[in-house]
Parts: structure tokens; C-alpha cells; sequence
């Protein structure tokens, strides 16, 4: 570990000369990587600084215990000593985090997809619900979110909602809602007062860039329709709506949020790029990860990850078995606790890996 530390804070210094440098600086794009990377070690390089001073303290607290005569100085040192051993096991783990490699798809901003499940139109409405959820979380961690596409439910809700999200780190945030959430919960339309299950489907796919995925337009088939929902006579009447249906791998996908059929057609090819993107990356995944099954990992779409139950006010994550009883504030957008925890999950799994390799 001290090696690759070393190794980092050098390239720390040689990163913070660069970006100082004239054609740097005029070079936006080389700039902005530069100072992202500068960033993210100069973390890692403040926890090294500060545990080579930790280690330090320690061998002196040693040697004074070995050394000095006045046993009133020794109590002192072993004093010392004992504060900061469990000072140096924290760092060493905070230490041991950041180094795990990062996903680098965890910069990217996400295209998030809502899907009713099974469970009729109650699921529609809860699809509904876990969209108006994602929002609020959006709003406080001041992303911007934008619908691409969706098709009502027939008595509310979602059967289906598509949205982008930008910010910092979305992806890294997100990706871990992928999956089936279910809910238990009396239906509006149940007379008999009795709890019915249903589920809703959450897939957060990584943006793709064209160098990302490079799509054949002869191998796209654009169709036109006029957009439904509000958005007034312009919108509803002219085909601005546009469906591109990807032949090669029967991918379907739809925009209607602009006025523009050209706009719209821009954002459907940004969806089905990042579809693209995603079966590779799984792809790519699995061929990396056959030797083990992540219980974090992104989520599959088809693994139950979450439970919404309404009567015991709970929400479960079945992956790491976290349980909070205040279901209405999660609904309102605080799940980052959630997250915070899949995170930490992730992060021990990874550790373990790096250990056994």
C-alpha cells in the first residue's frame, strides 16, 4: 500500500504543475480531466499526509515508553499510545477505500426508466410514486432531471416513464435502484380494505457517448406520431413525437418531451445509445465477474431489491437487509441512507476481492 501512496503523491505534484501550464489552461477539455484528477488525489494524498504524521507520533510515543526514565513521562507516552492506534486503524480503512478503483462509469449522468409491474394499475400508480421520489432526490442533490418519454396509467401513475438525469456522479448514485421494488399496500381501488402486493421496474443506465457506441443509422427505422399528454394544440397535433426502433437488436425507443421532431429525435438517440451501451457493459460485466455473484453490484432489473410496505410504515433493502421505519420520508426523496449504505456494501465486497486476487 505505501508504494502505490507514494506513487499517487507524485503524480499528485506532477498533475498540480500541469494544470498551471499555459496550453493546459487553454485546452478546456485536457484542463477539466486534469482537474478532476487533481482532485480526486489530492483526497487521497491529504489521508496519506496525515496518517505518515499519525505513524510518526506513534514511533515516538514507543520509543519514549522504551526509553524514558521518569515513569510519570511513560504513562503519558502509553496514554498517547493508546489514543492513537485506534486513530490509525480508522485512516488505514478510509485509506483502503480510496484506493479501490473506481467504476469509471460513475461520472456519467444516467437515463432512468420507470416500468408498472405486476399489479395492474395500483402498480402503474406506485411506478408513479417511485418516479415523484426519484424527483425530489434529484432536487436535493441539484441535478436536473428531464422526462423523455412516458405513458399514463389508466387511473394514474406511469405504465412507463424515461428520464435523464445530470449532475456530479449520477450514475454512481443511481445505479443502485436498478432492480424490482415492490409495494404492500391497500389499493385506492380496493373496497374490502385488503393489502395487495405489486411492483414496479427501475432500470438506471450509464450514458453513452457516440465514441461509446457508434450506431448505424441504416440500421435505424425513425416513425413519427403526435405526442400525447399536455403540451397544448402544437404539440398534440404535429408529429413532433419520434419512435426509432434499432433493427439489429429490436430495441424500441420514444421522445415526446419537445415541440421539435428533430430534438426529439436527438433524445431518443441519446436513450438507445445508452441501452446499447448497457448490454455491453453487461457483457463486459459478466465476463469479469463469472467467478462470483455481487449481492450489491448494479441491481438486475429482475432481482427484488426493495420493499415498500405502507401498513408498517418499513422500507427493506433485501440486499444488505437495512430497514428504516419512516416510509413517508423516504417517498419524499430521502433515500440517500439507502445508498450511503449499498455504497459502503459495495466498497467491503470490492475490498475483499482486491484480498483474495
Amino acid at each position: 500500500m505505501q508504494d502505490k501512496l507514494e506513487a499517487l503523491k507524485e503524480r499528485f505534484h506532477e498533475v498540480g504543475q500541469q494544470i498551471i501550464q499555459p496550453e493546459v489552461v487553454m485546452d478546456a477539455q485536457r484542463y477539466s480531466k486534469l482537474s478532476k484528477e487533481y482532485k480526486d488525489l489530492e483526497r487521497i494524498v491529504t489521508q496519506y499526509d496525515a496518517y505518515q504524521k499519525l505513524l510518526k507520533d506513534i514511533a515516538g510515543a514507543k520509543e519514549l515508553i522504551t526509553t524514558e526514565k521518569d515513569e510519570e513521562m511513560r504513562e503519558m507516552a502509553k496514554e498517547e499510545l493508546n489514543e492513537l492506534q485506534p486513530q490509525k486503524e480508522v485512516l488505514e480503512k478510509a485509506i483502503k477505500e480510496m484506493l479501490i478503483p473506481k467504476d469509471p462509469n460513475d461520472s456519467r449522468n444516467s437515463i432512468l426508466e420507470v416500468r408498472a409491474g405486476t399489479g395492474g394499475d395500483e402498480a402503474a400508480i406506485f411506478a408513479g410514486d417511485l418516479f415523484r421520489m426519484y424527483q425530489r432526490f434529484c432536487e436535493k442533490m441539484n441535478w436536473r432531471l428531464s422526462i423523455l418519454d412516458f405513458t399514463e396509467g389508466t387511473n394514474g401513475g406511469y405504465k412507463e416513464i424515461v428520464a435523464k438525469v445530470e449532475g456530479e456522479d449520477v450514475y454512481g448514485k443511481l445505479k443502485f435502484e436498478s432492480g424490482v421494488h415492490r409495494v404492500q399496500r391497500v389499493p385506492a381501488t380496493e373496497s374490502q380494505g385488503r393489502v395487495h402486493t405489486s411492483a414496479a421496474t427501475v432500470a438506471v443506465l450509464p450514458e453513452a457517448e457516440e465514441v461509446d457506441v457508434e450506431i448505424n443509422m441504416n440500421d435505424v427505422r425513425v416513425d413519427t406520431f403526435n405526442s400525447s399528454g399536455a403540451g397544448g394544440q402544437s404539440v398534440n397535433t404535429t408529429y413532433s413525437a419520434v419512435r426509432l426502433t434499432h433493427i439489429p437488436s429490436g430495441l424500441v425507443v420514444s421522445c415526446q418531451d419537445e415541440r421539435s421532431q428533430l430534438k426529439n429525435k436527438a433524445k431518443a438517440l441519446e436513450v438507445l445509445r445508452a441501452r446499447l451501451y448497457e448490454i455491453e457493459l453487461k457483457k463486459h460485466n459478466d465476463a469479469i465477474s463469472s467467478q462470483r455473484l455481487s449481492m450489491v453490484g448494479t441491481g438486475d432489473r429482475s432481482d427484488k431489491i426493495r420493499t415498500y410496505n405502507y401498513p408498517q410504515s418499513r422500507v427493506t433493502d433485501h440486499r444488505i437487509g437495512y430497514t428504516v421505519y419512516n416510509l413517508p420520508t423516504v417517498m419524499e426523496g430521502e433515500i440517500g441512507d439507502f445508498i450511503e449504505q449499498l455504497r459502503i456494501a459495495e466498497n467491503a465486497e470490492r475490498m475483499q476481492e482486491g484480498e483474495t486476487a
